[in-house]
């Protein structure tokens, strides 16, 4: 069988993804507490984020009340806005080509969820980003504009596969800019 090289390098992006994210398979669900992969491959950049519902909206169930819709409604919308949350450097010409967001449980009624949905379990977002960027070797910073959009994100967790290696980072408030060139 064989791989065009942009089939090849998406493999190699997913790769990357999917080794940092197996760095946080084994972490407990911690409210307050986002992770984010990123990997850049060629001109793409992919970037994932998880984090619990509590962090986003202050519950971890389907809304129950006319303001909690809308509240989990605006919060979809601000995570949807990729290129608002997670600003690359303006020196890597970079585009949000594609954002998907993941919170089953916020867009169902709770009338439709799974065992009355009595709210006593945890549950996360789940979001993935891919920018195309015309000067990728530019990519120096990432400004992650989770702790402006959401008040209950206390810390996120940063894992980056790049071309020069790997990259860890904790962010909080007072530091939210992640170091990618060295």
């Amino acid at each position: 069988m064989t791989f065009g090289v942009g089939s090849t390098l998406r493999g190699l992006a997913a790769l990357g993804l999917a080794l940092c994210g197996a760095a946080f398979a084994g972490k407990a669900h911690q409210h307050g507490v986002a992770r984010l992969d990123l990997a850049v491959d060629g001109g793409t950049v992919t970037i994932a984020v998880e984090m619990p519902l509590d962090a986003l909206v202050g519950f971890e169930r389907s809304p129950r009340t006319g303001a909690e819709r809308q509240a989990a409604a605006a919060a979809l919308a601000r995570m949807r806005d990729g290129a608002a949350l997670l600003r690359l450097d303006a020196a890597a010409q970079c585009k949000l080509v594609e954002a998907r967001v993941e919170a089953p449980e916020l867009e169902r009624p709770a009338a439709a969820a799974p065992n009355g949905d009595k709210g006593d379990g945890h549950a996360d977002l789940d979001a993935t980003y891919t920018f195309a960027c015309a000067q990728p070797a530019r990519l120096a910073t990432l400004e992650v504009g989770l702790f402006d959009a959401f008040r209950r994100v206390e810390r996120v967790e940063v894992q980056a596969a790049l071309p020069q290696g790997q990259r860890k980072a904790v962010l909080r408030r007072s530091a939210k800019v992640v170091q990618l060139a060295r």
